[in-house]
């Protein structure tokens, strides 16, 4: 053996230990931060939950210095209503725009219409959460207000969601902006699922006499079905969590109320208002604790969800057999 064989022999057996400790650092640090914060979160809640107990989560009520200076009175169920109504709102829009576009930019775009759809989708993801909530504030409500809310009142006014005073702040508002928000990050992730479909199904689909269509419906969403749930998951995570977009336009008033005109809140809007407003009283501070960790707990449930769903989906495109 050659005294280079002999030097490669030795570099395979030995142990890349910086390596190694860099990769089980990396793995290791995002539990730790996960739980860290969690503790921190969950510590700072100790007092609202010894003040009120689990009637926190159904309680209506935000009063935190009530006049005559009496106990806090605080519940977070306007908070968590504002944050799951926006949130849905928000998904039953962006999601069907963004299967669409990412369609569009895999199957239907000309090459020269390709590049340009991508750089522009990109860019939405680029702007800052304070950009859409001024450009919110100063166009879309007022558009709301004197195109689209009227509209609805005056074709499905019968309905509660649609009735009430039309200011343009409120649920509505505060849905389609984060619908806006979360279609690059939606479409980004379908693109790159709808693109790894094998060629051999599109082709196999053609061949048997299908449109693009009726191959795009058949062949390509269902293979490529559990990459768009995971999609709307993370998608569904970045608007529940969005805070400064969100606060500038959904109004902010503790209020629960079928009509989405009405001003609300969501959980990132009541933290984000009022985290500077707490000094010298700890039940109040220790409430926003709380309410971010409701936020936490809200999140993790979506999550694991998403990922049931995606678990489940995956088996019945393998062909798997599970009940």
């Amino acid at each position: 053996m050659s005294d280079n064989d002999e030097n490669r022999s030795r570099q395979r057996g030995r142990s890349p230990d910086f390596f190694f400790f860099i990769i089980i650092t990396a793995t290791v640090l995002i539990p730790v931060i996960t739980i860290f914060m969690l503790y921190e979160i969950g510590n700072g809640s100790l007092a609202s939950i010894e003040a009120f107990g689990v009637s926190f989560l159904w309680g209506q009520d935000w009063i935190p210095n009530p006049p005559g200076g009496g106990p806090p009175v605080l519940g977070a169920l306007p908070a968590i209503y504002g944050s799951v109504v926006t949130t849905v709102i928000a998904l039953l829009l962006a999601v069907p725009i963004s299967l669409g576009v990412a369609l569009f930019q895999i199957e239907l775009a000309p090459r020269k219409v390709r590049a340009p759809s991508l750089f522009l989708i990109e860019m939405l993801a680029a702007v800052p959460s304070v950009v859409y909530g001024l450009w919110g504030l100063l166009a879309l409500v007022p558009f709301m207000s004197i195109y689209v809310n009227p509209q609805l009142q005056t074709y499905l006014g019968f309905l509660p969601l649609f009735q009430g005073p039309n200011t343009g702040l409120g649920m509505l508002t505060a849905g389609v902006i984060l619908a806006i928000m979360i279609i690059p990050y939606g479409s980004s992730v379908m693109r790159e699922v709808i693109a790894a479909v094998p060629r051999s199904q599109r082709e196999g689909s053609i061949a048997l006499g299908a449109t693009n269509w009726e191959m795009i419906k058949t062949s390509v969403i269902p293979y490529a079905r559990t990459g768009i749930i995971a999609a709307i998951v993370l998608a569904m995570g970045r608007a529940i969590g969005e805070t400064m977009a969100v606060t500038m336009v959904i109004g902010n008033v503790a209020r629960i109320s079928p009509s989405l005109f009405l001003p609300a809140e969501t959980i990132p809007s009541v933290i984000a208002n009022e985290f500077t407003e707490v000094a010298g009283n700890d039940v109040y501070l220790s409430a926003l604790f709380e309410l971010a960790l409701i936020l936490f707990a809200i999140a993790l449930l979506m999550n694991v969800l998403g990922r049931v769903i995606v678990n489940r989906l995956s088996f019945k495109v393998r062909g798997d057999v599970r009940v």
